[in-house]
């Protein structure tokens, strides 16, 4: 386990006096958050909303005290060496790190912060919102209706598949997977997951959930996979041709975590042999791209990383943002630290 006793900040490391903390945010967020960090810090803001090119990344870097990235920046170990003594805190702007070298982060002396929590129900209901949607047929459904192709209701016609008594496999129990167990229970789903380590059996209980030992396992008895991991090297591409072979015929993937959990090529030539059903998806490895293949299959919902996308989700995680900062420009460990090791 990290030891956290030296990434405390000591004096020389940080403003105390609240204004003089120099921020730099890399995106435009809510006003309500931007004007916040107007009042108590130095703030450099991205009015424009656009993605930072490297070269205006590493400019903002060289005199803040604090950078706040989201998910579309890489802050890698070549920028981190790059950026400014004075900066000695990363304060995320998400729950995910994966876009951050933590290693490099803490090799240099500089915090790291996120978010967790902050989106946990709106990714869950996001998630159920793409399993009712691929087992009822409903991108194919809004098509007709938008094409005039409607003839009117018939006995055999667009027939989905109901949720109530479907395996629904969650790989990755931690908050968002518990949140989506808690949701498909409610529509009388059997719960299976696959997690590193086995949940304490009061918690499997509350969540009517099955613990399976091995992804394997899961994906052959499930009817319903959602992924809920983080991109890591152990996770990059998990599910793969052989898993995906591995899975019941006309079974269903949804991924609400990260593109790069899946083999977007063998899960494409599953949905097109129809060994796939449908496919629920949020993120892609390489974003803002999406395969045409995916746009065009009947029964695949694709969505432009909506999950966190809630007025409400995205202050509250501004609201931690600055808590974080102001903890850290006090002296303060932050109660949201991330520490290498530990994602």
């Amino acid at each position: 386990m990290p030891d956290r006793s030296d990434m405390t900040p000591s004096s020389t490391e940080t403003r105390r006096v609240t204004g003089t903390v120099r921020v730099g945010v890399t995106r435009h967020l809510l006003p309500s958050v931007e004007n916040r960090m107007g009042e108590l810090f130095d703030v450099r803001l991205n009015r424009e909303d656009r993605t930072l090119s490297r070269e205006e990344l590493v400019a903002l870097t060289q005199d803040i005290d604090v950078l706040v990235p989201t998910v579309t920046d890489h802050i890698d170990a070549d920028l981190i060496a790059k950026a400014g003594p004075s900066m000695k805190l990363i304060a995320n702007f998400g729950a995910g790190t994966d876009h951050i070298d933590l290693k490099a982060a803490r090799a240099r002396g500089i915090m790291v912060t996120n978010t967790p929590s902050a989106f946990t129900e709106d990714t869950a209901d996001m998630t159920l919102a793409l399993i009712i949607g691929v087992m009822r047929r409903m991108r194919e459904g809004t098509r007709i209706i938008h094409h005039g192709q409607w003839t009117g209701w018939a006995p055999s016609a667009m027939l989905g598949r109901k949720m109530g008594g479907k395996v629904l496999g969650i790989v990755g129990m931690g908050r968002i997977g518990q949140a989506v167990a808690h949701r498909a229970r409610a529509f009388g789903m059997r719960i299976v997951y696959h997690n590193r380590h086995r949940l304490p059996e009061a918690v499997e209980r509350m969540l009517g959930a099955e613990y399976e030992e091995t992804l394997a396992g899961l994906l052959a008895n499930a009817d319903v996979v959602t992924l809920h991991c983080p991109a890591t090297e152990s996770t990059h591409n998990m599910i793969d041709a052989a898993g995906l072979a591995t899975m019941k015929q006309g079974s269903v993937l949804v991924n609400t975590a990260r593109g790069e959990l899946v083999d977007y090529e063998a899960m494409i030539a599953a949905l097109e042999s129809g060994h796939l059903w449908g496919a629920g998806l949020d993120v892609y490895p390489e974003e803002p791209k999406v395969d045409p293949r995916l746009i065009a299959h009947r029964n695949v919902i694709t969505q432009p990383h909506l999950c966190s996308a809630t007025e409400e989700g995205r202050e509250a995680s501004g609201g931690r943002v600055i808590a974080s900062i102001r903890s850290w420009a006090d002296g303060h460990r932050p109660l949201d630290q991330v520490l290498e090791g530990w994602v």
